[in-house]
């Protein structure tokens, strides 16, 4: 038996060699995103927003754009991103930011960007040094007027672009010439939605809202094994159900054919939810991703994040994107996985769902236990944003923490616009009993924002407590959406599910209601669906419930359930395979 007297293990940990040793990340991605810098946003509250990310490798650095941000950012690994300011406008251009759901694609030796835009008259940048700011135009004025667009290099030397955003009218796609880099003939209509047969693109958060139209947006486009995956964004951007869908064809234009599984990309459950206007990218050890746009949707429905999932493509060439354990910890690529259609989870559990929380004080109705409630929308604040206030989270048994996130909720921010200045320090301790406490990490002379910081510790501590003391706020009050402890317990996993249940609506066959028993050693259930017993790629994640209605499904198909349970110990066998019609 340990003493409990046991001084745990102490970590003086400076940003730098922290990093150096990470080989996990967690979503959201914790990068500096900016607060909107749209002007007619300004009274809606000051928020961070970003989205519609594209990733492409170039010369084995990755490169992430999205929208709004001033700027982009660039890495080694996928873990550390260095923003590099750059407004991608013309001197005497009359717009506020032309950088909104940009357009990305590497040609040979020169990366090529263009921001979306209904004009004729926007500029499409290339660089051939793009870590730093470094960009020139390649044509003035590019006359395709896309919005949401997106761009295919094929191998034959041809240039595509694909574009629309829209509850209207569909995406279209057009080929590019490649010396003049202007559009060839006319565009071509290739995608609209069937909300009446596909269930996920319905507009509204539960498919159910009837006074909209869906929306057709992000294209982006796949080559792989000489077939094209032309994949869209739908139905709202706005919605936990945010997706993305994929349809595939022979040729560049089309004629293109829905794939039976889709949405291919869709994480509508867990703390941070939302998998829609993406892109499909290769690590540098060929390795598929998917970059794509969480949800908020707190302070204005355009507030955003960006998430990084594990992708790919099956033994019959279906598109597929694991989103279980989205928001967990999970690796980073280091070698060519095999196994990568099984995703990359560490399987390292959350370890503080729910349980007690202490604050040093709070501010209006914003609850401590908000902080650990496993949703973004939710968040504790204290009373102002003072050194010395903490937050202290009871795992209500010792268990073995090996990471930690801090989602900070910017609660009375006033920036607008993009800062490279504001930061964020803090400390983090862990006890065995509350009393005696040691410093896990300390980022007290930290001079970078990191508004979803991630710490994995390079040894794990075993803790019952851990407490987050605030040293400096990048703005507004210290405000946690979700101090989250991953690690694991010492106890059982959770038996599996028992009375598992779907039944699919008679009149309404997009629907199916799905019922279990709830478990007393489980704190959340992983719903796994799909169109085959060996394709469940469909993931939903819920917490403290034993019921889940699904309306994503595909109208007269039939679909294949499974259902596991969670808790801090770990996950159960799955239950056997339902199918209905």
């Amino acid at each position: 038996m340990m003493n409990r007297k046991f001084v745990l293990l102490v970590f003086v940990l400076l940003t730098s060699s922290l990093h150096a040793q990470q080989k996990t990340y967690c979503n959201p991605v914790n990068i500096d995103y900016g607060f909107t810098p749209i002007p007619n946003f300004s009274e809606q509250g000051r928020h961070r927003a970003t989205a519609d990310p594209v990733i492409v490798l170039y010369k084995d650095k990755y490169f992430l754009f999205s929208t709004n941000q001033w700027g982009y950012w660039w890495s080694n690994d996928m873990l550390n991103w260095k923003f590099i300011p750059r407004k991608f406008l013309k001197p005497d251009a009359n717009v506020y930011d032309e950088l909104c759901a940009p357009a990305v694609v590497v040609l040979h030796d020169t990366m090529i960007v263009i921001g979306s835009t209904y004009t004729q008259a926007f500029t499409l940048w290339m660089s051939t040094n793009p870590t730093v700011d470094d960009w020139k135009p390649l044509v003035d004025s590019f006359k395709a007027g896309a919005w949401d667009p997106g761009f295919l290099a094929d191998n034959d030397g041809k240039l595509y672009i694909y574009f629309g955003s829209s509850n209207t009218y569909p995406t279209y796609g057009q080929e590019i010439d490649r010396k003049t880099f202007q559009p060839i003939g006319e565009r071509k209509e290739l995608l609209h939605l069937n909300d009446s047969i596909h269930g996920w693109e319905r507009f509204g958060e539960y498919h159910d809202n009837t006074f909209l139209k869906p929306f057709i947006e992000g294209s982006w486009m796949t080559k792989y094994h000489n077939k094209y995956y032309l994949q869209y964004g739908a139905p709202g951007t706005e919605f936990s159900g945010y997706g993305d869908g994929v349809y595939v064809g022979d040729k560049p234009l089309g004629p293109f054919t829905y794939q039976p599984h889709n949405p291919f990309s869709f994480k509508p459950g867990g703390f941070a939810t939302g998998a829609g206007h993406g892109a499909t990218y290769q690590d540098v050890y060929g390795n598929w991703w998917h970059v794509s746009t969480m949800i908020v949707n707190v302070k204005n429905n355009f507030e955003r994040r960006i998430g990084i999932w594990p992708a790919g493509f099956d033994k019959d060439d279906v598109l597929y994107c694991n989103t279980a354990f989205g928001d967990y910890p999970t690796y980073l690529p280091s070698y060519k996985n095999e196994d990568h259609i099984k995703g990359n989870f560490t399987g390292w559990m959350l370890l503080n769902y729910n349980k007690p929380v202490t604050v040093s004080s709070t501010f209006g109705n914003y609850e401590p236990n908000n902080a650990v409630d496993e949703s973004i929308k939710t968040y504790w604040c204290a009373k102002t944003a003072g050194k010395g206030e903490w937050i202290q989270s009871d795992l209500g048994n010792i268990d073995t923490v090996k990471a930690i996130q801090v989602n900070y909720a910017d609660q009375d921010a006033d920036i607008l616009g993009k800062s490279t200045t504001i930061y964020h320090q803090y400390k983090l301790y862990a006890s065995l009993d509350g009393k005696t406490w040691n410093i896990l990490v300390d980022k007290s002379n930290n001079k970078t924002d990191v508004p979803h910081e991630y710490v994995e510790l390079p040894t794990p501590a075993l803790a019952r407590y851990i407490k987050l003391e605030n040293i400096h706020m990048a703005d507004g009050k210290f405000a946690i959406s979700g101090l989250r402890v991953f690690g694991n317990g010492s106890g059982a996993k959770p038996d599996t599910v028992k009375h598992f249940v779907v039944l699919r609506g008679d009149s309404e066959k997009r629907n199916s209601w799905l019922k279990w028993q709830l478990s007393n050693d489980a704190y959340a259930y992983n719903i796994y669906t799909g169109i085959a017993p060996d394709k469940l790629y469909t993931s939903i994640m819920v917490y403290n419930t034993n019921e889940y209605y699904f309306s994503a499904m595909e109208k007269d198909k039939p679909y294949y359930f499974q259902i596991e349970a969670i808790n801090e110990n770990g996950v159960s066998a799955r239950t056997q395979v339902i199918k209905v019609e």
